[in-house]
């Protein structure tokens, strides 16, 4: 069977098996929040924005770009978004402070991201502390880089006094760092991000590697962090493999959200993997099995019947 005729088979069996949720939705309007235009939440957002109106009927949504996890949530609890892209260290966080009304519900796991510490090639540091002093990006105050940059911050037993930091998102970073502006900077996400791939492409780069700090870090969050290797092919920087954090992703979204209209969307979701894949390739590890894995946060009772349709 060729590869086009394959193609054309498995988008007819989606438009069958999704035909019936265009009615269902027709007159639903929701908005995505997700993370600044360079990072891979704002990617995927608009990567399922398209793919749901396209299967399922539903007008549109739209992607807010926001500063970050923390800002995301901020706009989900208020209910000027329906929807949102946030790690898990800060979904824990605004877990616990949700109104009654508006309580946090997950649709899926959706990647992992790693935490990225990188300075410039001659920036003769080999592990966090060794940026006391530097001119360091450690992320929008409202972001997830922000939040897990000032824990390990701590565990390094340095400050925000210790480093000339600027916080400030990722796309600036990269910009400051060309300019001789910035020592370095800190991101959080999927490996690889393509903004930081085309930064280590057209500049020398290092990544630091943080398994002094981890320990401390994963003993005191363990339900929210883990550890992972990133290898020297990833970005191809000037440095060998590193020991670094990582963090889950969710899509949430709260009790709000009526259960056919969440069923519909995390069904949709999995019919537009290949989109998702597209749009960035940490998708590739998106699927029914790893994605209920959303603990502390419950499955949305409407995700959870589609999984439980799917015999995961």
């Amino acid at each position: 069977m060729s590869r086009r005729l394959l193609s054309l088979l498995l988008a007819m069996a989606t438009a069958l098996t999704l035909g019936g949720c265009g009615g269902q939705l027709e007159g639903v309007r929701l908005t995505i929040a997700t993370g600044g235009t360079a990072g891979v939440y704002y990617q995927l957002g608009k990567a399922l924005s398209g793919a749901w109106e396209r299967d399922l009927g539903m007008p549109k949504p739209t992607v807010l770009p926001t500063a970050g996890s923390v800002d995301a949530l901020g706009k989900l609890e208020s209910g000027e978004a329906d929807l949102a892209f946030a790690a898990a260290d800060a979904a824990v966080r605004a877990f616990d402070q949700q109104r009654p009304n508006r309580r946090l519900r997950a649709l899926a796991r959706m990647h992992d991201d790693f935490f990225h510490v990188i300075v410039r090639a001659e920036i003769p540091a080999t592990r966090l502390a060794d940026l006391r002093g530097l001119r360091i990006a450690t992320g929008s105050a409202e972001s997830g880089t922000r939040l897990i940059a000032d824990r390990l911050l701590e565990q390094a037993k340095l400050s925000a006094a210790d480093l000339r930091q600027s916080p400030t998102d990722l796309q600036d970073s990269i910009i400051a760092l060309k300019r001789g502006e910035l020592d370095g900077f800190f991101w959080s996400g999927g490996t690889p991000t393509p903004t930081v791939r085309e930064a280590a492409a057209s500049m020398s780069l290092r990544m630091i590697d943080l398994s002094d700090v981890l320990p401390g870090l994963l003993d005191k969050y363990s339900s929210v962090y883990g550890s992972a290797t990133v290898p020297a092919s990833t970005y191809g920087m000037h440095n060998g493999p590193v020991t670094t954090l990582v963090v889950r992703n969710f899509l949430l979204t709260t009790e709000a959200l009526a259960a056919d209209t969440a069923a519909a969307l995390t069904e949709g979701m999995f019919a537009a993997r290949e989109d998702l894949i597209r749009a960035n390739q940490v998708a590739l590890s998106l699927d029914t099995r790893s994605a209920i894995e959303t603990a502390p946060i419950d499955l949305h009772e409407g995700a959870l019947r589609y999984y439980r349709g799917t015999k995961v």
